[in-house]
């Protein structure tokens, strides 16, 4: 458990849950413990009603520079999201922003059915897994038909003109962080910010921002049944490259999810770009323990060879 939960007293509980949903006390209070970063709670009120609860970090307490307006980016993808119609995300039931009910900005949202697909994992036939897989590269390709402005983080104040200058300031801020904290990233912080210009010209080809989600992992897809009842933690929301999404990682990326997605075969400025996506995944991995002080260094330990071989490849094939 990191510095990031920012757990709160069943009376400030009860008293959000009050001003949320006027006439309807408070039944249960349960902690959700699967996230690592937000505390998170299940409610359920006396109308019946069960809903999810969210809580941010107090004052930024133990996150990383990328990590901005977090609950903000969060309630608007999933209102976006929604809106599309045919991707399962939670409805958001109200939110507060303003830090005087608790020392972090909440929503609460709608409590889905099923439980995560990491949590399955074990039980999930394999065939299961593969159409789930196959769903969820459809859903991937539906939600990157939303297309913004400019890119940049949801919950950012900063846009950017180019996918290259997003991404150039991504990479900046995590090497900033790894330096602050003195983290050892194989290989000299400036070598990353060398060896990324020397790619900048495969990132100019993308021109339109799309909704991304980026931390699709397995723990923030819901499934009951063998079917995908929602999609959770949009938190890191951003306008962005649906090839930025962890789905596309090196230790995530499956047949079955390119299938439904309608893309099997990468170019070569593709596969660059998805490289890259790799070392900036792995390098925040590597770094933000440091930050939400965990425990021991089990994360970083299992990412770096992945960083590792992301890099190396991007080297061999340059």
């Amino acid at each position: 458990m990191g510095i990031t939960k920012n757990h709160q007293s069943e009376g400030t509980l009860r008293r959000m849950a009050e001003a949320a949903f006027p006439g309807r006390g408070v039944v249960s209070i349960r902690e959700l413990t699967e996230g690592l970063c937000n505390a998170a709670y299940l409610l359920e009120l006396t109308d019946g009603t069960r809903t999810v609860l969210k809580i941010a970090a107090a004052d930024g307490q133990g996150l990383l520079r990328n990590e901005e307006g977090m609950m903000r980016a969060e309630v608007d993808a999933l209102e976006r999201v929604r809106g599309l119609g045919d991707v399962p995300v939670p409805a958001v039931y109200a939110h507060d922003f303003s830090r005087t009910r608790c020392s972090g900005a909440y929503f609460f949202m709608e409590a889905l059915p099923g439980a995560s697909m990491f949590s399955q994992r074990d039980s999930l036939p394999e065939a299961t897994r593969e159409a789930l897989h196959r769903a969820l590269g459809r859903m991937e390709r539906r939600v990157g038909s939303l297309t913004g402005e400019r890119f940049g983080l949801l919950g950012g104040q900063a846009r950017y003109d180019t996918l290259l200058d997003f991404f150039r300031a991504l990479m900046d801020n995590v090497l900033l962080d790894a330096e602050e904290k003195s983290v050892d990233l194989c290989y000299p912080y400036d070598d990353f910010r060398a060896a990324l210009e020397r790619d900048a010209d495969c990132f100019r080809e993308v021109t339109v921002p799309r909704l991304v989600h980026w931390d699709l992992w397995e723990g923030n897809i819901f499934v009951q049944d063998g079917v995908i009842t929602g999609l959770i933690d949009w938190e890191r929301a951003m306008w962005g490259e649906p090839f930025m999404d962890d789905r596309f990682r090196r230790h995530n990326r499956t047949s079955a999810f390119l299938e439904g997605y309608g893309q099997t075969a990468f170019s070569r400025e593709e596969m660059r770009r998805i490289l890259w996506y790799d070392v900036f995944l792995y390098l925040t991995m590597m770094t933000e323990g440091s930050f939400r002080q965990y425990p021991d260094d089990s994360q970083y330990r299992w990412v770096r060879p992945l960083m590792l071989s992301s890099r190396e490849e991007l080297d061999r094939t340059r």
